[in-house]
């Protein structure tokens, strides 16, 4: 194995060795360990975070329930910028594989803890916090991971197949765990989930990733420089990039707009209509069916020209849609249009996210990874208080409407950016 690639680079195709005949992602035997390992990760943080809840419930009430789900948020919020630095640093396939060992072993302790006592509250509150703490370094190296795996000609199709498999592992996430706290209660679920962990780990050891050659100045400069100085650096280079900076803001706006509506909105919008749980549940369940489609249509065209203007146009589609599921009184019709929404938002998600890794020099990746990564676990929960409140003073309807409206702004902010309608997504070699 090589070592990773330093704070500073040139661009990355320059800097990054390919192979002269890149295989396709579905017949790239490193490529699918690598899908294999992020889809067991997937799994294991849903049957994680169930037998965490679970766990909470035998032991505690309805409020420090609550309080051990949300500890977790805190840290990983926190340090989410700090795990970029860290993965541009020493490397993400190192930080990837070391976080995911003690993800693992952690989740595993849990299991004998619970077998062997009971354990208090304050357990379940130090599982979390440690295990928000070891996600926060995670997260960005794992999203650093893909464009150093495959060729840039197939990035697409790999982040296509990445959004599908994250998908599908959080759908096969809730019944692993029921079947497991079925069976053995919460230890048995914490310990699937430590095996879960233990098996994207051993895959990730297999996976191997593309040297980078900095040159003898940037090697230097990145050994000198703070973990302070390369963060500050990583944001500047998110905010001067023509392509990565104002897509990484337009998407960070558009979560903002849009994830509260399908959150918090959904739910009180299902009983301002008398709309049954199912009735909320297929809405939602057509939005991921959408969005699942158009990521796996992606994965398997493999190439989309004007990726920058299409990312933008679905964007603005997406978010009208988004907005007129507040406005429809039925079932159907909500669950029809947020289908359409699904549908185009997969697209610009996918065109979004190739558009940025193709983009960003590979000694940044880490970093615009946690910038992306911070942006929906830790700036988009704060505005689901918002969201909540103002439903009870204006009801569900206005959330989605002005949801819908401020992610049309950020369908509109790239318009000021000429790279952006330009943008092409890296040919095949």
């Amino acid at each position: 194995m090589t070592a990773d690639a330093p704070s500073h680079v040139k661009p990355t195709g320059s800097s990054a060795i390919e192979p002269s005949a890149p295989l396709p992602v579905h017949r790239d035997g490193n490529v699918l360990r690598w899908l294999s390992a992020y889809a067991a990760s997937m799994v294991g943080d849903s049957v994680y975070f169930l037998a965490l809840g679970w766990a909470a419930a035998q032991v505690a009430g309805p409020a420090q329930v609550g309080v051990v789900m949300a500890v977790g948020a805190v840290p990983r919020a926190l340090l989410m910028l700090g795990g970029g630095v860290v993965a541009d640093r020493f490397g993400p396939r190192k930080v990837v594989i070391g976080s995911d060992a003690v993800r693992s072993l952690l989740i595993l302790a849990a299991a004998a803890a619970l077998w062997l006592a009971t354990p208090g509250l304050w357990l379940l509150v130090a599982l979390a916090l440690l295990f928000g703490v070891v996600d926060a370094l995670f997260m960005p190296a794992v999203g650093a991971l893909p464009a150093r795996i495959t060729s840039r000609g197939e990035l697409m199709r790999l982040l296509g197949f990445k959004a599908f498999v994250d998908r599908m592992g959080r759908l096969a996430g809730p019944p692993t765990a029921g079947f497991a706290l079925g069976v053995g209660g919460p230890e048995a679920a914490f310990a699937a989930a430590g095996v879960l962990f233990a098996l994207s780990l051993a895959l990730l050891v297999a996976v191997r990733i593309a040297p980078v050659l900095p040159d003898e100045a940037a090697r230097e400069g990145a050994q000198r420089a703070t973990a302070w100085r390369e963060l500050r650096d990583g944001l500047g280079y998110v905010r001067r990039h023509p392509v990565v900076g104002p897509l990484v803001v337009s998407g960070a706006i558009s979560q903002i707009g849009i994830t509260p509506p399908l959150t918090v909105g959904i739910v009180l919008l299902g009983e301002e209509r008398g709309w049954s749980p199912a009735g909320v549940g297929l809405i939602l369940g057509a939005m991921a069916l959408g969005a699942g489609i158009s990521t796996l249509g992606l994965a398997v065209a493999g190439r989309f020209p004007r990726a920058g203007l299409w990312a933008t146009v679905t964007l603005a589609v997406a978010s009208v849609a988004i907005g007129a599921i507040g406005l429809l009184p039925t079932v159907a019709g909500a669950a029809a249009v947020a289908l359409l929404a699904g549908l185009v938002s997969g697209i610009c998600g996918g065109l979004s996210s190739t558009l940025i890794q193709a983009n960003t020099e590979p000694g940044y990746l880490g970093r615009v990874s946690s910038v992306m990564a911070f942006t929906a676990v830790g700036l988009t929960p704060l505005f689901f208080p918002v969201g909540g409140w103002a439903a009870g003073v204006w009801g569900a309807q206005p959330v989605f409407v002005v949801g819908g409206a401020v992610s049309m702004a950020a369908a509109l902010l790239p318009l000021a950016a000429r790279a952006v309608w330009h943008a092409e997504l890296p040919g095949k070699r």
